[in-house]
């Protein structure tokens, strides 16, 4: 059973630290790339609605309007200013985009190397499946609650502040289980977490972010550099033909 209990915490670490590269690598996409592909999106519409004009060809017509479908609507202003501003105003990068300064990049949020092995270090200790009793229980999911909130945000100091805090706080008493029902049951409750785990490991990596994230896991701002390239290619041959339609 310690075993089985070691070998799920273990899993639920690597299930976790994977969860939050895959959540940190979609907002890095959605916001340097998704600029481009609402373009291309733009230019395809743009190309549809240029070769129904010519041809006045119904089915091409058709495939217009779907393009134009297609394209994300115009944002009201409560929308486009949603995460902007707050009671103080706007926030430095919304200003500098109206002011025509330039922004600063995406914000690159990945825990780092020690901010990792606290994670690990704190998660093996306080990890809610080791307890006993149900206030225990509750104890620890609390704790693991904000140590998965500061690992999220890369908080290196406050995973250290959390470290710290679980070494001074109580230790529970182990219980030495004797009855062997009571040792099936919690293998049994093991397992079917176990299962509960595996399928949310494979909806992340059956995710198309956490394809890209496999694809390149130690370098994934290389890999959204190369992405970035090829959209870029890809918008000036849209532009082109644009162009050479409505020439």
């Amino acid at each position: 059973m310690r075993a089985a209990e070691q070998a799920l915490i273990e899993y639920e670490i690597a299930l976790e630290t994977f969860r939050v590269e895959v959540e940190n690598f979609s907002r890095l996409h959605h916001q340097k790339l998704g600029p481009m592909y609402a373009r291309l999106d733009e230019l395809d519409a743009r190309i549809a609605e240029a070769t129904a004009a010519r041809t006045g060809d119904p089915e091409d017509a058709r495939k217009a309007e779907e393009a134009r479908a297609r394209v994300m609507p115009m944002p009201g202003v409560e929308e486009l200013f949603h995460g902007w501003m707050d009671d103080e105003g706007l926030y430095p990068e919304a200003a500098a985009m109206l002011t025509d300064q330039s922004v600063r990049p995406p914000q690159r949020v990945r825990p780092g190397e020690e901010a990792r092995k606290l994670y690990r270090e704190l998660a093996r200790k306080a990890h809610p499946d080791l307890a006993q009793e149900e206030g225990e229980r509750q104890r620890r999911e609390e704790f693991i609650t904000r140590v998965n909130a500061a690992y999220a945000r890369g908080d290196e100091a406050l995973l250290r502040e959390l470290s710290e805090e679980w070494a001074a706080g109580p230790v529970p008493e182990e219980q030495r289980l004797t009855r062997s029902e009571e040792l099936y049951a919690r293998l049994e409750w093991l397992a079917q977490r176990k299962e509960l785990l595996t399928v949310l490991a494979k909806e992340l990596e059956e995710s198309a972010i956490g394809g890209m994230l496999r694809l390149a896991p130690d370098d994934p701002d290389t890999l959204l550099d190369e992405i970035a390239e090829q959209l870029l290619a890809q918008v000036a041959e849209r532009e082109a033909e644009l162009e050479r339609l409505t020439a």
